[in-house]
């Protein structure tokens, strides 16, 4: 039976729409992508070289983490979900995954460019200030409300319960959008102020090379770290963090676990750590045009190793309590 539309209800009540196979069934089947078809207007510019193409189209902010941050997360993540969550994650997983999580956790922002409507959905704007508030911030453009990265885990996750169950939901797409989210909403800027997207506007040399502030915190600290210190391997970053959850993180796993409310994805708890973050490390001492180097380097890497770590243990958190079954009723994922 040929794609067809569905209209998911957001969790604000706001629609969005995916695109399932038409027989979905009690036990969901591996779903691949659908390509659509460009709209007529655009069609010309496929034409252009690819590079220009890719430039014309992104999305006005860069991807959370980037790729190498995003699989990161997924690789720590899938060490620590249990014998159920991982069997469910491998049947939802498409064939080109390979069996891995890891693989797909950056395919959200790899099919931006043609689903518009979820590129809010990576993010949370905050006025100037250094707190997050869902009923004020978790909003898009045009000020439909929950439509920013808190709303998109609750909203995924909420889905994924239907996992088993006769559903029109695209249960592989809502389990590489939430690993993908999970990540995004632990990268300090992907909580920032609106003023200035993120860091986006922020114009900054790291070391020699002109960039912008949010694209030190998505890529460049991470890149400078393998290059540095794991010899240019991201596979060997990882066995490191990996190390330390073993190590001297090991006290703080239960912490970071922690959600005071069992009924909760707790999404609204890691925006809030975010924006924490953004303003006392990430926008602290930075400036239009500033040259960030060692001293900025040194000083915020061991965040953004934190958060990655904790990125993954929170993601097979809320796996686990989906596919385990502790919650049986499911989980209500209104966030006040």
């Amino acid at each position: 039976m040929p794609a067809r539309h569905h209209i998911l209800t957001f969790h604000s009540g706001v629609p969005f729409v995916s695109f399932v196979s038409g027989n979905a069934t009690a036990e969901p089947e591996r779903r691949e992508q659908r390509e659509m078809a460009p709209p007529p207007h655009r069609r010309a510019l496929l034409l252009l070289p690819l590079v220009f193409l890719v430039l014309f189209l992104a999305p006005p902010r860069a991807d959370a983490w980037g790729k190498e941050g995003h699989i990161m997360v997924c690789k720590i993540a899938e060490k620590y979900l249990s014998e159920k969550a991982a069997a469910a994650v491998q049947a939802l997983l498409p064939e080109s995954a390979g069996g891995e999580l890891s693989t797909m956790c950056p395919w959200a922002d790899q099919v931006r460019w043609h689903y518009h409507w979820a590129s809010p959905l990576h993010y949370a704007n905050t006025p100037e200030v250094c707190k997050f508030k869902y009923s004020r911030d978790c909003h898009n453009s045009r000020g439909e409300k929950g439509m920013c990265v808190v709303g998109a885990i609750n909203n995924y996750t909420e889905q994924l319960y239907n996992y088993g169950k006769k559903t029109s939901y695209n249960l592989t797409e809502s389990l590489m959008f939430l690993a993908h989210f999970v990540g995004d909403v632990h990268q300090p800027l992907h909580v920032g102020y609106a003023e200035d997207e993120g860091g986006n506007t922020i114009v900054v040399h790291w070391y020699r090379r002109k960039t912008n502030l949010h694209h030190v915190w998505d890529v460049s600290i991470i890149d400078t770290a393998i290059k540095d210190f794991y010899n240019k391997s991201m596979d060997t970053m990882v066995e490191a963090l990996k190390m330390n959850l073993t190590g001297g993180w090991s006290d703080d796993i239960t912490h970071w676990e922690n959600c005071k409310n069992k009924r909760s994805t707790c999404a609204n708890d890691y925006a809030i750590e975010s924006i924490h973050y953004s303003c006392n490390y990430a926008y602290k001492d930075v400036e239009q045009d500033i040259t960030l180097g060692d001293d900025y380097f040194f000083t915020r890497y061991p965040v953004v190793e934190k958060r990655l770590a904790q990125a993954g243990i929170r993601l097979a958190l809320i796996l686990n309590r989906i596919f385990d079954g502790d919650e049986a009723d499911g989980i209500p994922l209104q966030v006040q």
